[in-house]
């Protein structure tokens, strides 16, 4: 019987995963897709957070560099990161998981508003909890949120799920001698500048000795397998 090494996690979802193939939007696939590997560490009585980014939507730092104001800009991606969160909700309970988003922001029509205490007590009840709209304050990204999140929760790790796998010394769509970094430390990452995460959220998951693992959200099981303690990705430690 496969064993999970973690008894609560967060997973990160950046919204441009997604948009899959599409260049915008949310693709029906990948978040049929996205749902089974959340299914896959559910049915190992893992506590599961969420956090879901809303670049395939809307993206409040792109949009404050043609002028708009960074605040207005930020609070639109926050709204992109709750239709993420309704749409992934929608995924999940159609694999008969139960599932909550909460919201940074008051939406009181269409999910409930962030409650550690009730965050908590849903994970305790084995619901999966989708935490939307970031940490609810303009010049935050969804992954300081993730890393917020995972701290409050008491999460054992937060997992990055990307479109790579994982980091590297350089971009690898550009640099092909690209070399994959296995393991790294904090500093390290911070020092190198890795664009993969925000240097924010790698400085508080630093400061509150969180461990995080970048890794490939397209391949297939990289999930259930992390969680069952393989090296998938990269990993980032003190």
């Amino acid at each position: 019987m496969t064993l999970s090494k973690y008894q609560r996690i967060v997973l990160k979802l950046s919204g441009e995963a997604l948009m899959g193939d599409q260049g915008f939007g949310i693709s029906p696939d990948v978040i049929k897709y996205v749902a089974e590997e959340v299914r896959s560490i559910f049915d190992l009585g893992v506590q599961i957070a969420l956090v879901v980014g809303g670049g395939n939507i809307f993206r409040g730092i792109a949009a404050s560099s043609f002028d708009m104001d960074r605040s207005s800009a930020d609070h639109m991606g926050m709204l992109a990161t709750v239709i993420n969160s309704l749409a992934l909700q929608d995924a999940l309970e159609k694999k008969g998981v139960q599932t909550r988003v909460q919201t940074a922001i008051s939406i009181d029509e269409v999910a409930e508003p962030y409650i550690l205490r009730r965050a908590i007590r849903h994970l305790e009840k084995g619901r999966v909890v989708i935490f939307a709209a970031g940490t609810g304050n303009p010049y935050f990204t969804t992954d300081t949120a993730a890393v917020l999140r995972a701290q409050e929760i008491h999460a054992e790790i937060l997992l990055k799920a990307t479109k790579v796998d994982g980091m590297f010394d350089s971009d690898p769509v550009v640099n092909k001698n690209a070399k994959f970094i296995k393991t790294i430390t904090y500093m390290e990452a911070l020092k190198k500048q890795l664009k993969v995460m925000d240097m924010t959220a790698i400085s508080l998951a630093m400061d509150n000795k969180l461990p995080l693992v970048v890794f490939n959200l397209s391949g297939k099981g990289n999930v259930r397998k992390i969680v069952c303690g393989e090296r998938i990705g990269t990993r980032i430690t003190s």
